[in-house]
């Protein structure tokens, strides 16, 4: 058997591998995922560094890496885009469910044009993505030392602020894939107090088509809902509670109305097939 038919041979079965096995392809295209993500960070930190620290950097990175949707099968619905497309400095605060949630943030960056998202210092010594991060312009922040968290986080907020750009937080922190939005860090809401940046909500509705349990990853669809902004201007520290309150309310209920139109464009197109 020449090499040609080896290599034909061992294609077909993992062809067939992966149409028969649910677990190998949930494997594989996760595995896909991360080595393209270290590719284009390893191809574009040269372009980065001309430029370091520059959060424009993020736009052309998302344009780069935006095709893995396309790969996966995963459309990306966006409502709201007027509130999205606005220049004007804010706290975006997001519901946080896997790591697909960046393809999400891809896929609408062109959109949103100037952002800087705020992530755990840990991520940064991921090579090769965390050095391209932060030469993309990524926030780090040391979670496990409080003080100084809030100290990194209110300087990036004045930094937005003065530059005109949004930044992107996870208020629930670690990954969450409840299919509900849990309870908020203050963290986001403190700062965007503290800098008197609007908190401007984005909810991206449950990944139906996507189980870490069950090891499931099909294609699909997701909503993006971008709410109103939600003013700080003359809030206090005495205001938290109640803004985060208010925040969390309005993304419950935009979840719930994503999750049901989700759900019914799914059946919808079951029922064609």
């Amino acid at each position: 058997m020449s090499c040609f038919d080896s290599f034909l041979l061992l294609f077909l079965l993992l062809l067939a591998l992966y149409k028969s096995s649910q677990f190998f392809r949930y494997a594989c295209k996760f595995a896909f995922y991360f080595v393209y993500i270290s590719t284009a960070s390893i191809i574009l930190m040269p372009y980065f560094a001309l430029s370091p620290c520059n959060v424009n950097n993020l736009i052309v990175a998302s344009y780069v890496s935006r095709y893995i949707s396309s790969v996966f099968g995963i459309k990306w619905n966006l409502k709201g885009k007027k509130f999205l497309s606005d220049d004007s400095p804010c706290v975006i605060v997001s519901n946080h469910q896997s790591a697909v949630d960046v393809l999400g943030m891809f896929d609408i960056w062109p959109i949103m044009g100037r952002c800087a998202p705020v992530g755990k210092r840990e991520l940064l010594y991921i090579f090769p993505f965390g050095l391209a991060a932060w030469l993309a312009g990524l926030v780090f922040i040391n979670r496990r030392e409080p003080s100084q968290a809030k100290s990194q986080m209110n300087q990036a907020a004045l930094w937005a602020k003065k530059e005109k750009i949004k930044l992107w937080i996870f208020p629930e922190g670690t990954r969450r894939d409840t299919g509900k939005i849990d309870e908020f860090k203050k963290g986001a809401f403190y700062t965007a107090i503290y800098a008197q940046l609007p908190i401007l909500p984005v909810v991206f509705s449950n990944y139906y088509f996507l189980n870490s349990r069950e090891k499931r990853f099909d294609p699909g669809e997701v909503i993006i809902t971008v709410l109103p902004p939600i003013p700080t201007e003359g809030m206090t520290v005495n205001d938290l509670e109640k803004l985060m309150s208010q925040t969390r309310t309005a993304m419950e209920n935009a979840l719930f109305e994503a999750n049901k139109e989700v759900r019914e464009l799914a059946n919808i197109r079951a029922n064609i097939k």
